[in-house]
């Protein structure tokens, strides 16, 4: 079948093929869901190198991470050069500009879309700052919910502007717009050092601890890595991938009391977004200067390992 998406025309195939075993959802629903949210999802990955998350029998089958832009696009859907000195490679991925490439993409089987932090014009230098909450094994929602309270106050006092959403799973993360005028190793060593200072304000809450296993099993990760160069999370509404097709949602900071992330879906999140509107939409209106940030890690003067050395 054929969608019109503005002036464009995107052929769907197999419409019927059922993406999401939980309630039976198809390829097309998964169409139909980036259309209701089309300017959200689209401000989400604007001129962003985006990594797609491809799972061609639906997401109960094998997933395909995508960093290449799959063959025979049409030649509207853009795409951005990045480069990976250390292999001597490059990859032109999928630069999302308009919502019909996004349903493009629906159409070659992609479900989560996973956006650079930096935008085509200068990939090197990251304009957004993507604060990880990430819930080791045995940490509950309410820790999480504990831990960005926390965050909420260190961005207030810094005169920074959060925005929060869903990770889709039991994590949050909050993304602040910042000038790209850093590259990814001073933006990830100011994200560390304001990790650090949630750390120290949370209560036993948060283990920054290097390696996994030594973590608290129920604390939680704030994971300052996820600012390094070619790392990526699912972008604001894209779906993760998943039988009950949970969306990770942007969220009002007032609603961060009572949130349940597992009511946000392809099925509810529509007709949130019809009524509230893109709560991203201007992100770009308040942009953040990580110099204080930086200062801050000078002030610490502590050594973060190279991401070579992860477990």
């Amino acid at each position: 079948m054929e969608l019109e998406v503005g002036d464009r025309v995107v052929r769907v195939s197999n419409p019927q093929r059922v993406y999401f075993s939980a309630r039976g959802e198809t390829k097309l629903d998964l169409a139909r869901y980036y259309l209701a949210v089309g300017d959200g999802i689209v401000n989400a990955l604007r001129e962003r190198p985006c990594m797609m998350h491809r799972f061609p029998d639906g997401v109960d089958g094998e997933k395909v991470h995508q960093k290449r832009l799959p063959r025979g696009a049409p030649p509207w859907v853009e795409t951005v050069r990045v480069h990976f000195p250390r292999y001597g490679r490059h990859a032109d991925e999928l630069c999302v500009t308009e919502v019909a490439s996004v349903i493009w993409a629906v159409q070659m089987s992609c479900v989560e879309f996973h956006p650079w932090n930096s935008r085509r014009a200068d990939t090197e230098k990251p304009d957004e700052w993507r604060i990880d909450l990430d819930p080791m094994p045995g940490a509950t929602f309410e820790s999480v919910r504990e831990v960005a309270f926390v965050v909420q106050e260190v961005l207030d006092e810094l005169g920074a502007v959060g925005y929060p959403k869903t990770s889709g799973g039991k994590g949050l993360h909050i993304y602040v717009r910042i000038a790209p005028r850093w590259g990814f190793q001073d933006v990830r060593r100011a994200a560390h050092a304001f990790a650090r200072e949630v750390e120290r304000r949370a209560d036993g809450l948060v283990d920054l601890s290097w390696w996994r296993k030594e973590r608290d099993p129920a604390s939680v990760f704030v994971d300052y890595n996820q600012n390094a160069r070619d790392h990526t999370i699912r972008s604001a509404y894209s779906v993760i991938g998943v039988p009950e097709g949970r969306v990770s949602t942007p969220i009002r900071w007032d609603e961060l009391p009572d949130v349940d992330p597992g009511e946000f879906t392809i099925a509810t999140v529509p007709a949130r977004f019809a009524k509230l509107g893109d709560l991203h939409a201007d992100i770009d209106s308040h942009v953040f200067d990580l110099t204080a940030l930086l200062e801050w890690a000078d002030r610490d003067g502590q050594e973060i390992p190279d991401l070579d050395e992860t477990d």
